[in-house]
């Protein structure tokens, strides 16, 4: 009997925990509806014996099925891209033109213990273009991960005035004479201030310091396929809190407890 290729990922049941959050990939409100979004959750159970755990944690859970998919255990359900974000997927009937954005093969995941990375795999153009627009081979060019993405707690009137006064004491020349102009904002200043940018209008490479704190008393985070041109380049310029963004740890469940040593 041949065994199945589970892409990296263990046999059987298992959790996906964000090694830059600690939350774990979760169906969100244990949904089963077709599109439904995953997220990064608080760990809802920790044990990893199965006759142990709660029925309810089962959203966090998942496994590989016989054709390769990424699925949920409580849904039933494979996880597809769609756009950026995860979402649960129903299998569909084929729809012409095949793809599209409807009907199309799912993606493979893969898991590297290695890098503790997990690379989506495409058999056509993800955007699903229609057949009248000129072919793209871009899409190849580019290394699909999953990443989590950091979320700031909201900014209060106090952070702004601090804001406010302490850059009008290193530049006051700009504030008070206008003979001097103000330095070119940098990326982190961007991402940090009152105009919000979609993550994807944030290149990876460009989020410094600051666009990485995650300090929001939010319980959940959001969860992105990354498009990564060139992946070895890119990864000599981002600084280790966004490459800990994209390292997971996948954690097997066990069916029984381990047995304890005489």
């Amino acid at each position: 009997m041949t065994a199945l290729e589970t892409h990296g990922f263990p046999p059987g049941y298992f959790i996906i925990r964000s090694v830059a959050s600690n939350r774990l990939l979760d169906v969100t409100e244990d949904a089963i509806e077709d599109g439904a979004d995953l997220l990064l959750w608080p760990e809802k159970d920790s044990s990893i014996v199965e006759t142990r755990r709660s029925p309810e944690a089962n959203n966090q859970v998942y496994f590989i099925d016989t054709s390769g998919a990424l699925c949920s255990r409580s849904a039933g359900h494979a996880i597809d891209i769609e756009g950026d974000r995860l979402v649960l997927r129903h299998r569909r009937p084929v729809s012409l033109p095949y793809p599209n954005s409807y009907s199309h093969p799912l993606p493979k995941f893969s898991y590297s213990s290695e890098t503790g990375e997990i690379t989506v795999h495409f058999v056509y153009d993800p955007s699903y273009p229609h057949p009248s627009t000129v072919a793209s081979d871009a899409w190849q060019k580019k290394t699909y991960i999953l990443a989590s993405i950091p979320m700031r707690k909201p900014r209060t009137i106090i952070d702004d005035a601090h804001a406010f006064i302490s850059t009008a004491i290193t530049t006051p020349l700009s504030f008070f004479s206008g003979a001097s102009s103000p330095p070119p904002a940098t990326p982190e200043a961007v991402f940090s201030s009152d105009i919000d940018l979609a993550e994807h209008e944030v290149l990876e490479e460009e989020r410094g310091e600051e666009a990485e704190v995650d300090d929001s008393p939010e319980w959940g985070r959001k969860i992105r396929a990354l498009g990564i041109v060139n992946k070895a380049r890119e990864e000599q310029q981002i600084i280790p809190e966004a490459r800990n963004r994209r390292r997971w740890q996948i954690i097997p469940l066990r069916q029984t407890d381990a047995r304890t040593s005489g």
